[in-house]
């Protein structure tokens, strides 16, 4: 629970709590089946997972992201953007078992830390209407929302609750992808960014597999629509595509496509697909109607239609 995150999309982390309830679902597998916050409780021995008191972190901790607000300057000029800060990894803030005034006073740091860009990822995207402050108005213009879709379900469920609620930006973490995620717009809306990432740190016997075509289609997705694609990683290499499609073995791939660009790999087709939505509009290359950006075989392209201007902000080749 750092300064600096290892997490690709992210730069820091912030807990204001710890703990949480997984949330099961009737007749599929679910994103939180085999939870990583889960078992860093049980490695600490910290707090006890699901239906249990959450526990709060201490004070000096919660002054963490007062620090880096008053360093934001520095941080700017030597990014040449804001600081990106992911709440909460080990918790859910719309979670119903958290104490309200938690909350509140959450919301009061994230309104007084305004140089910081705040990413709010839940998996209980229809209880954040409810559980906003009084004065959230059309959004607080340092706060992204975001949940999660394991695969179309999920998201048909979850997301319209998600993107009827005003945010500075609106996101979808489709991680661990574990079925196809079929059309990004709903009624005419749809996400800013797309975060996408195969199941990781999961015994290999139980690991659900991501099939590469899955990305690639939500990559084309986001393409016709204008949302910026984020392909955080394969999970493990038996989801890369060198190994799925080309008939290489796990050493092999290791090589094409190292650890260091994430967990079993982060390329698709050769490159990296890393992109961020940001605050300013940006203009985006327009596409020519049923125009196509060809990759590989039929099956492999990535259809390009007329897209918006959208905000969206690319992350360099041959960065990890």
């Amino acid at each position: 629970m750092g300064a600096r995150s290892k997490i690709e999309w992210t730069d820091s982390t912030f807990n204001p709590w710890v703990g949480c309830t997984k949330v099961k679902r009737r007749k599929s597998p679910s994103a939180c089946d085999y939870c990583y916050a889960e078992k860093w409780a049980k490695r600490s021995g910290q707090v006890e997972w699901g239906d249990h008191p959450r526990r709060r972190t201490t004070e000096a901790y919660w002054r963490n992201p007062v620090t880096w607000n008053g360093q934001a300057p520095s941080f700017q000029i030597n990014n040449e953007r804001r600081q990106r800060v992911f709440c909460a990894s080990l918790a859910d803030v719309f979670d119903n078992q958290v104490d309200p005034e938690w909350r509140s006073d959450l919301f009061n740091l994230i309104r007084a830390c305004d140089q910081l860009d705040w990413q709010l990822l839940t998996k209980r995207p229809q209880n954040i209407r409810k559980m906003l402050p009084p004065d959230w108005g059309d959004g607080y213009p340092n706060v992204w929302f975001g949940t999660t879709a394991e695969d179309a379900d999920a998201y048909r469920q979850r997301v319209p609750h998600l993107l009827k609620v005003p945010a500075a930006i609106h996101f979808v973490s489709y991680e661990p992808a574990i079925g196809p995620l079929g059309q990004l717009d709903i009624d005419g809306l749809y996400p800013d960014w797309l975060i996408i990432g195969g199941e990781s740190g999961v015994r290999s016997d139980l690991i659900r597999l991501t099939d590469p075509q899955w990305v690639r289609d939500a990559i084309a997705e986001c393409r016709r629509l204008g949302a910026a694609p984020f392909l955080k990683q394969w999970g493990t290499y038996k989801n890369n595509p060198n190994v799925v499609e080309q008939g290489c073995s796990e050493k092999q791939a290791m090589k094409i496509d190292p650890p260091e660009n994430g967990k079993g790999g982060g390329k698709l087709d050769g490159q990296f697909w890393r992109e961020f939505p940001t605050n300013a509009m940006l203009t985006l290359a327009t596409a020519a109607k049923g125009r196509r950006a060809e990759n590989g075989s039929e099956r492999r392209t990535l259809y390009v239609g007329r897209t918006r201007a959208a905000r969206r902000e690319s992350w360099p080749l041959g960065e990890g």
